[in-house]
């Protein structure tokens, strides 16, 4: 089971992850969507497409942009499509 975690939450949780230039990309299913807020932050990647961010919140605490998943991908990355990765101090551990 591949899990991440922030701030001693688990933000997802997935026997079925796929793994992409190292990162963990966790099927939309397994996130704890209580600890996702929608962030307007959007970057390119030159082969997945234009990437959304979400920022993820526990209490208090917002890690800005943390998590990132491609709405609409490429053609190339669409086994992807929806499944959230993450970044920026989110510990994965499988």
């Amino acid at each position: 089971m591949t899990k991440a975690y922030w701030k001693d939450r688990i933000l997802a949780e997935s026997n079925e992850t796929i793994v992409i230039e190292g990162n963990h990309y966790f099927p939309p299913d397994s996130i704890n969507k209580a600890y996702f807020k929608p962030n307007k932050t959007h970057t390119t990647c030159p082969w997945k497409g234009i990437a959304s961010y979400y920022d993820i919140v526990v209490g208090d605490a917002v890690n800005a942009g943390a998590a990132w998943y491609y709405p609409n991908p490429k053609p190339e990355a669409s086994e992807i499509k929806d499944y959230v990765a993450f970044w920026r101090g989110v510990r994965v551990e499988s």
